[in-house]
Formats: C-alpha cells, structure tokens, sequence
C-alpha cells in the first residue's frame, strides 16, 4: 500500500460516487507519479544506472501517463491515442537505453501505484476495471513503440551493413569500415570466409535473419548484404566455411552457393570475396558441382574465366611442384588425358602398369590431388596447360 498517502487526493470521505467521479480530473496525479518514481528507484537496480537524461525522461512519461489516465478515466469514450499521449514526448533514442523488458517493468510498477491508490477510493471496483482497460492500451502502446524502434533500427543497420560488404568487395577496408562493423554487433572473431549465392525471391530480411541465428547459435560473427542478384555473407569465428554455407545454403535461391577461402581477418576479407564471386561467375562451367562448392574447387574453371589468383594457384601449388620432380610425373598425367587408362597409358609410355600406379601416388603426394578422379585429374591437366602457357610467355 502507497504510504503516505498522495496529498490533495480525493478519497471515499467525499460522499457519493457520483461526486467521487466527477472529481477524479482533479486528482494532484504528480502525487502519483511521484511515488511511482520513488518506487522505480527502491525497486529496480537497474534505473539508478541511467543517465540523468534518462531518467528525467523516464519521469516525464511516467507523469504523462498517470495524468492521461486521469483525463482518460474521466471520459474512456474519448478513445484517445496512449502511444502519442504518453510515449510521444520521449525520443526514439530512450529505447536504445531502456529495452522492451525494463519498459514492462516500468509499466508494471506505475500501474500497481494507481491500483493501490484505487483501492482506497469509494469506487475503488469501477476505477480498478478503468486501470484494467487502460493497462491494456498502455501495453499495445509499448509494443507499438518498441515495434517502430525496430524496423526503423532494422532499416538503419540494413543500409550500414550494406556498406560493410560492398567495402569488403571493393577491397576498402579502412578504420572507418571496421567502426561501422562493430556497430553492427562484429565481435572480430577469425579466421573469416565470404559466401556468395542468389538472392532469394522473398524477403531478404527473412534471409539474413537466418543467417544470424544460425551464426549466433554456431557463435560466429556474420554481416550479409544483396550485391546485385547475389546475395553476399561475411562469416567470422568458422574453421569450416562449407560447414557454414551448407546451414545458409537453404536460405539461397537455387542456383550455386560459392565458400570462399578463410583468411586471417576483416582486412584480409576481400581476397576470400574475390575468389568466391570468381567462382559463383565461372560455377557453370562445373554442371556437376556440388551446392555449396568451395571456390578452391573451382580452380580450373576460374582460371579460364580470366580469374589471375586462380591461375598463380594453379602453377604455385600444382604446376610447378611437379615440375621440380623431374618430366615423368608430367609425362604420366599426359597419357592418362590422351589415353584413358592405366593400362593404355603404360603401353604408350613404355613401362609396366605398376610403375604407372606409383607414378600416380607419387602425383598425388606432391600435389594433393589424385589422377585416379576424373575431376581432380581434369584439374592437374588445366594446372599444366595453364603453367605451360606462362612458361611460354
């Protein structure tokens, strides 16, 4: 119970309810919200902890809305819009400090001060029902606020997150980009890898909302954005890009879904984008490949699109290790192309099916990828032609 009782308050010794009714308008409400206010302080251990601005804003709306309850008790008919009345004086900015929990917490506690006050009253039964209508419009109200507060937030990190990714793909990652990052929630978790698909047909911000609980739930960072048709996913904290871009791979519109390479950090990211729009554009030379691919998978098919770090990959890691194993580990690969067979390849090559399976292993061994597969053979032989062509010139 409210002690001591608000001063200047109409009370069941006035005599009729008729009168108690009609006195109602009267009621010193800044009592009330007074108490309220103390209330907050004594109970909830998180207001003391807001800033003097907030806190006066707090009070402001507290007044406003016991005082509009007043008024509106006096006159429910009048149908009054609570959001407006009550919340319209307060910044969007207050919710950035207060959440939707505390807000309710706030609400709560202002209501059982009217009701407790109610409850010592002549019709004490017909303002309680008065404080149960009214409560109820208070809570859509809330709703509607924090409802607003977020989609326009929503819009505001859309568009920021927008200009991270297109900073990544541009290759501008500056201090700038990264403050914009950490605003958007980027804890900096590495290594990082880019995912690159379709946009999807619906709404891109059910899209991207996946994304996020999966990331949260994986605990990985991730920043998406639409780049033209494609839809583009910086993802931060994975060891394991195709492990992530098989969760998002549902969240993309058919088509490929492309995991670029981990590098070790936000400012290293562009090279990982790079390689996985290299491999989204070049992906149809590939029928076959799987959904979602690696960008290293498509190493061939990048190169003969024009993709210049595909082929150095290709002669750094596979050309030239074999050539620095001398001509018959080359000569092998060759039969194996013209010829179709080991058993084809040894005749032509003159030597015992035997020596053309060590050779194999030993190709294998050196360049990680084994002639026995036709993909990973048709992958050596571009990896030669390509390096025989930068010999040339």
């Amino acid at each position: 119970m409210l002690s001591p009782k608000p001063r200047c308050l109409y009370v069941a010794t006035m005599g009729s309810p008729q009168r108690t009714k009609s006195a109602l308008p009267a009621l010193q409400s800044g009592d009330l919200a007074t108490v309220a206010i103390s209330r907050m302080e004594s109970e909830l251990s998180w207001y003391s902890h807001l800033s003097a601005d907030d806190r006066s804003w707090v009070n402001l709306v507290a007044q406003k809305g016991i005082a509009n309850f007043v008024e509106w008790l006096e006159d429910p008919r009048k149908k009054k819009k609570v959001s407006s009345d009550v919340f319209g004086s307060a910044p969007q900015a207050l919710t950035r400090s207060i959440n939707l929990e505390q807000t309710v917490e706030l609400v709560r506690l202002t209501i059982s001060v009217v009701e407790e006050f109610a409850a010592t009253l002549e019709n004490a039964r017909d303002i309680q029902l008065g404080v149960l209508e009214y409560s109820r419009e208070i809570a859509f109200a809330t709703a509607l606020v924090y409802a607003r507060a977020a989609e326009a937030r929503g819009g505001w990190d859309a568009r920021l997150e927008a200009l991270v990714v297109d900073g990544v793909l541009r290759g501008e990652v500056d201090a700038s980009l990264l403050s914009r990052a950490n605003a958007l929630g980027w804890q900096g978790k590495t290594p990082v890898s880019v995912i690159v698909g379709n946009r999807p047909e619906d709404d891109i911000r059910r899209a991207t909302e996946a994304m996020r609980r999966y990331a949260k739930h994986a605990q990985l960072d991730v920043m998406a954005g639409v780049v033209g048709q494609r839809l583009v996913a910086i993802v931060g904290g994975t060891h394991d890009p195709m492990g992530a871009a098989r969760h998002f791979a549902n969240v993309y519109a058919p088509g490929p879904v492309i995991a670029g390479h981990i590098v070790d950090s936000l400012d290293q990211c562009h090279f990982s984008a790079q390689a996985a729009l290299s491999g989204f554009d070049s992906a149809n030379a590939w029928p076959g490949a799987p959904r979602p691919v690696s960008s290293n998978d498509l190493l061939p098919e990048r190169a003969l699109g024009g993709d210049d770090a595909a082929r150095e990959l290709l002669i750094s890691k596979i050309f030239k290790p074999l050539v620095e194993t001398g001509g018959e580990l080359i000569e092998t690969i060759d039969a194996l192309v013209t010829y179709g067979g080991i058993e084809p390849a040894s005749r032509a090559l003159f030597v015992h099916a035997n020596t053309v399976r060590y050779r194999m292993r030993k190709i294998t061994e050196v360049s990680d990828y084994s002639p026995m597969e036709p993909r990973e053979l048709f992958v050596l032989n571009i990896a030669l032609s390509i390096g025989r062509l930068g010999e040339r010139h």
